[in-house]
């Protein structure tokens, strides 16, 4: 690059031509905190902009090079990541433009220490600042070369392997993250931004050997980037500042979870198999009432109703949030693996799909792929307060849905899919990740997980009791004082069930 070329782009953050730089001393090494849809799921929490912070230059390591684990630490975590190396400097550039100032890609390992996170959690200063903690390389992969959205990283320890993932499973795209950062200052020729890592980073150990690669699969490739774990000979002066500690939750956060820290498993699902199996024997009716003796009389999701009648429907909520369309935001939200792909992808067995749709029916929020995807990974249902797309074939796929009814425009009439697993409204009620819902002919609610046992328990003895009031009226009894019980009626409805 010319230094005509280097001024003009200084002046106004264009993209002249784009070599690409050599891997050496970085000015700037600008990390994401959480970027991939697995690692927010692994986190169970999902950023609604990206977040950063920096690396020292001092940090940077050359591919087949050792990191030391400091005397007196246990938790040093491995981060397989894609490595951006801008190639002409970006101010305030837009998100069509941004990828022009990316000159290469490459393989990173964004290395931490979780032992030294308690006192600087979010900078990071000394948990990813220490010497060797940025191994980078070994080569670079022309930025020209590659779909920014399409880009593989790949982790093996000792061989196996570890994380597997691509840039398509970022919810801050690349592009995004560089427009983002040069709102706030220059990105120079050189600096590297770590893009964040999927699932699967873990603590390594003394003699643990890591290699990251990036590859455009089917084109080039970084080549495995290998870093071997040591142990160091020095620790830290408790007389100059923060010392290591940890705890079970950094320890089953730097392992990937409480299983593989070794830690004891956390409690079982709240929504058991004895528990579901007592919420389908009673109908929403009955849970409906025992809601509301206990305060809650907005856990009702109005407007829905059963595609199929006689249709029942029990399982925890997995949500997705539409916002109503705007064609800007639809252009950048509504293509790709959006938000509504996302979700109906990482949906588990015994979960039901709730749709914020804001009660907009001049569109379908789903059609019969996705319901065929749903049910091929186990979903309980789908409950959308919205529209349904190919109604008669997404009814024959047999997967339980509750809807507002059918609608034959595509999404993006109405709709821009932007988030999930996320506390949503759906027919006016609020649901959060995890809720149980419950449905039926009468319609659909929201249970609290943590009452759901007692709610399920009080609703099946209301339904006894009611099936007995039944029988008597049948009989012939008025319902004045049978209905409900008073004393009378109740002591003898104690009297038959004692004796039955």
């Amino acid at each position: 690059m010319t230094t005509d070329q280097h001024q003009q782009a200084n002046r106004d953050g264009s993209a002249a031509s784009v070599a690409v730089p050599a891997i050496g001393t970085p000015g700037k090494i600008i990390a994401v905190h959480l970027s991939y849809t697995s690692r927010a799921q692994q986190r169970g929490r999902r950023p609604a902009q990206p977040s950063y912070f920096f690396k020292p230059s001092s940090s940077v390591a050359a591919t087949g090079g050792t990191v030391e684990r400091p005397l007196g630490t246990e938790l040093l975590a491995f981060e397989g990541e894609v490595a951006l190396v801008i190639g002409t400097p970006a101010r305030r550039v837009g998100l069509a433009q941004a990828w022009d100032h990316v000159a290469a890609v490459t393989a990173a390992n964004d290395l931490g220490l979780y032992d030294l996170r308690a006192a600087d959690k979010g900078s990071n200063v000394r948990s990813k600042g220490g010497d060797g903690f940025t191994p980078l390389g070994p080569d670079l992969i022309d930025a020209r070369a590659a779909d920014p959205n399409a880009i593989r990283i790949r982790t093996w320890v000792n061989g196996r392997l570890v994380q597997d993932d691509s840039t398509a499973g970022m919810f801050f795209s690349p592009a995004q993250i560089v427009a983002d950062l040069s709102q706030h200052f220059t990105l120079e020729r050189g600096d590297v931004i770590l893009t964040g890592t999927p699932a699967g980073s873990s603590v390594i150990l003394p003699g643990d050997v890591v290699e990251v690669e990036v590859d455009v699969p089917g084109g080039p490739t970084s080549g495995r980037l290998v870093t071997t774990v040591v142990q160091g000979d020095n620790g830290f002066d408790a007389d100059l500042g923060s010392l290591p500690a940890v705890d079970d939750t950094q320890r089953a956060e730097a392992w990937g979870s409480a299983q593989a820290a070794g830690l004891p498993a956390p409690a079982g699902p709240v929504l058991t198999d004895e528990l579901r199996e007592k919420l389908i024997r009673v109908p929403v009716a009955g849970l409906s009432g025992q809601l509301r003796k206990r305060g809650l009389n907005n856990v009702s999701i109005d407007g829905v109703r059963a595609q199929t009648r006689g249709t029942k429907i029990v399982g925890t909520a997995k949500t997705l949030r539409f916002v109503p369309n705007r064609e800007d935001l639809f252009d950048s939200h509504g293509g790709g693996y959006n938000a509504q792909k996302q979700t109906f992808d990482a949906v588990g067995p015994g979960e039901v799909i709730v749709i914020e749709a804001r009660g907009e029916t001049g569109s379908g929020t789903l059609g019969d792929i996705l319901a065929i995807r749903a049910k091929t990974l186990g979903a309980e249902g789908i409950v959308t307060d919205g529209g349904v797309r190919d109604y008669a074939a997404v009814a024959e796929i047999g997967l339980p849905v509750f809807t507002a009814g059918p609608h034959p425009a595509v999404l993006g009439r109405k709709h821009v899919p932007w988030d999930h697993d996320l506390t949503i409204a759906c027919g006016g009620a609020t649901i959060q990740p995890g809720d149980i819902i419950v449905g039926d002919d009468d319609g659909v609610i929201v249970i609290p997980p943590a009452i759901a046992a007692e709610v399920a328990d009080a609703a099946l003895a209301q339904e006894e009791q009611d099936a007995w009031v039944a029988e008597q009226v049948a009989a012939g009894h008025p319902v004045d004082g049978l209905f409900p019980p008073n004393a009378q009626w109740k002591a003898r409805y104690l009297e038959w069930k004692a004796n039955r």
